[in-house]
């Protein structure tokens, strides 16, 4: 059953245009004039109950714009949105009861109190039941770590945990589903991936339907299997990470330690091999996989000396999204999955 439906949606802001100089701002309080930027143009999708949903693109994308407007904050100018069942944009006070939402870059906790204050008020304003809220608190406490800086004013925390205190704010009334814009922007290592971990965990434990936004690849690559590409308003890409991943990540590359004090590196350029770096016995290849096979250069590699270690890396998902955005602008079609 789908949670989210989208059809051909499309969200056009009026902006007024302005000259330079004294001269142009005169001009624009007498005789005002005004361009329409398309922000989202014309996308459809669904999107089941309890799928994690990468929607990813470059800033400008319309992103941020397709959230708020499944969130209920914007209007759009035409298309459909249902969010269970919901016209998020008519039914605001229903739908907020329904989603969580977490900004990256801003909090919806309360500046100046302790966030278990910010809690307990959430508690009211969404009528929780007091056998939901305390089981709720003590599970996400356990999860993220909260006990220890549950009585702290949200001021004084770092981003990590300001971050996990305030992915307990957004599922503290259990949302069928959770709309995660930059989630895990500006942590550290450790704190993403407890993050994402939580992520994962919510999702199998609670079945809430996930769509995250980020510039993360490895938040995409380890939370979803389902990614959407969007690139000035136009929905490129919706499918599979793998298949996309097969048709546009076909560059690999073999890094190696060699014992041999002189390596021939113009043996090592066989048809598909696109680079040959070679520094102080590291050697590090990379080639077209559809063109030629790695054990094809381990072969050559251990024809030019013993081996003591070696590497197959596979291009990571953000090349991934480069070549398809260098695709889209020789004016191919990207028909996969759509």
């Amino acid at each position: 059953m789908a949670a989210i439906i989208v059809k051909h949606l499309s969200k056009e802001f009026k902006i007024q245009e302005r000259l330079p100089g004294l001269k142009g701002c005169i001009q624009g309080l007498v005789n005002r004039k005004y361009i329409t930027k398309t922000a989202v143009d014309d996308i459809s999708f669904e999107i089941d109950k309890g799928e994690i949903v990468g929607y990813i693109g470059p800033n400008g994308a319309g992103k941020s714009t397709t959230i708020k407007m499944l969130s209920g904050i914007l209007v759009p100018s035409k298309g459909v949105i249902k969010v269970n069942g919901i016209i998020p944009h008519k039914n605001r006070i229903e739908n907020t009861k329904k989603i969580g939402v977490v900004f990256g870059q801003r909090t919806q906790l309360w500046w100046d109190i302790p966030i278990i204050e910010s809690y307990q008020l959430m508690k009211h304003m969404y009528k929780i039941p007091n056998n939901q809220y305390e089981e709720n608190i003590n599970f996400f406490s356990n999860i993220l770590g909260l006990g220890d800086f549950f009585k702290v004013p949200v001021r004084q925390l770092s981003l990590g945990q300001r971050m996990r205190a305030d992915l307990c704010a957004a599922l503290l009334h259990n949302p069928d589903i959770l709309y995660l814009d930059e989630p895990t922007i500006g942590l550290d290592v450790v704190v993403k991936d407890n993050i994402r971990k939580f992520i994962k965990e919510i999702n199998l434990i609670k079945k809430t339907t996930i769509i995250l936004t980020t510039h993360d690849m490895a938040d995409i690559e380890k939370l979803c299997s389902r990614v959407m590409v969007i690139d000035r308003g136009k929905l490129m890409y919706d499918g599979n990470l793998q298949i996309l991943k097969n048709r546009y990540g076909t560059i690999e590359s073999i890094s190696a330690v060699v014992l041999s004090p002189n390596v021939d590196i113009n043996k090592l350029y066989l048809p598909g091999v696109i680079e040959v770096k070679y520094n102080n016995q590291s050697i590090n290849i990379k080639y077209d996989k559809t063109t030629l096979d790695s054990v094809e250069i381990i072969k050559k590699l251990m024809d030019n000396g013993k081996i003591k270690d070696l590497v197959i890396e596979g291009v990571e998902i953000d090349e991934v999204i480069r070549a398809m955005y260098k695709e889209q602008s020789t004016h191919k079609e990207v028909k996969l999955g759509v």
